[in-house]
């Protein structure tokens, strides 16, 4: 899940009126890692299925209070948090929502996502509108090659030992499905012939119900096979017309639902897991979400599971409770046994 440019590696306040969770204590700064480099490259061509546009008029102007209105509101609702530097990116994306609720102002838009009959149906469209999704099939093929060699290996011949062959993974902010699918298709290049006689499913989830929708459909472009080898696309993909369908057998694998990682009894429903992977996600968090959502997820690993993030992110302030392995090209973070 990719969602705003996360806001600049400066120190900021969070949102003074956002609700902070019971018990929690309110920072006084936040950090930020380097924006990945993706964030400055052409943007992509989106899945066949087509994804919300965010080329969005900006005739209707937000003013500094209607701002931090939407602005806490949001990070209420799902933990993103915006900059004040990124007001624009309200206007840009929100303007479209505003005319078609026949609503005149952004103070409008705020009251209707706070009382109106329809807030739910809406509020699922604000989450479709303020995300933008970039992402690839092998995507960062350093960390893919660790997971592949040694985490994997090692996961499935503990399992082996044990006689079980259940395996789960979790895909957190899965975006339209690039990389739970690259990790299927990892995972039938591993256990081949043998992949019928385990039992393995991958949690895919994301915030937007519209990317989930494209994920489901598994139909994908040249633009998000870019990173892909050639062999791996003649293997699992099937050519029609502009796009690629990506093999049904691998669809079997994931189950793809729409989770708000910020909301714990949400979170608590996914099936314990393995291996998590959470990629480019959590830069747009401040300091208090990030803790929050990496708690989530050493909550949710099994004893010697392993989490893996992206390459422009890191744990550091964030928790000790992983133990962090270094590796040719990546770092990964262990549960301990």
């Amino acid at each position: 899940m990719a969602l705003f440019p996360p806001f600049p590696s400066t120190s900021a306040s969070r949102p003074s009126s956002a609700a902070p969770r019971p018990g929690a204590v309110q920072q006084a700064g936040r950090t930020a890692s380097a924006p990945p480099s993706f964030l400055s490259a052409k943007p992509p061509l989106s899945p066949s299925l087509g994804l919300p546009s965010t080329g969005l008029s900006r005739s209707v102007r937000v003013s500094q209070e209607e701002f931090l209105q939407l602005r806490d509101f949001i990070y209420e609702k799902c933990g993103i948090y915006i900059a004040e530097n990124r007001k624009y990116l309200i206007e840009n994306r929100l303007s479209n929502r505003i005319k078609e609720l026949n609503l005149k102002t952004f103070g409008e838009y705020y009251y209707y996502l706070r009382f109106d009959g329809n807030r739910q149906s809406e509020l699922i469209k604000l989450f479709e509108v303020i995300t933008t999704n970039e992402t690839s099939f092998y995507r960062n093929p350093p960390q893919l090659r660790i997971f592949q060699e040694a985490e994997l290996m090692t996961v499935l011949d503990k399992l082996r030992k044990t006689g079980t062959r259940k395996l789960r993974i979790w895909s957190a902010g899965c975006s339209t499905g690039e990389e739970p699918y690259t990790l299927a298709i990892i995972l039938n290049e591993t256990l081949k012939a043998e992949l019928p006689s385990w039992d393995i499913r991958i949690t895919a989830n994301d915030l937007s119900e519209a990317v989930l929708a494209a994920a489901r459909k598994g139909a994908y472009n040249e633009y998000a096979l870019r990173t892909t080898p050639a062999a791996v696309i003649d293997r699992y993909f099937t050519k029609d017309g502009a796009n690629f369908l990506i093999d049904p057998k691998l669809k079997r694998l994931i189950s793809f639902v729409s989770i708000n990682l910020s909301d714990k009894n949400q979170v608590r429903r996914v099936e314990r897991s393995h291996i998590i992977f959470c990629r480019n996600v959590i830069i747009y968090f401040d300091d208090e979400m990030k803790k929050q959502i990496i708690e989530f997820f050493y909550d949710n690993l099994l004893p010697g599971g392993c989490l893996f993030i992206g390459h422009s992110e890191s744990l550091h302030n964030i928790s000790r409770a992983f133990k962090p392995e270094h590796h040719s090209g990546t770092i990964i973070y262990r549960k301990e046994a």
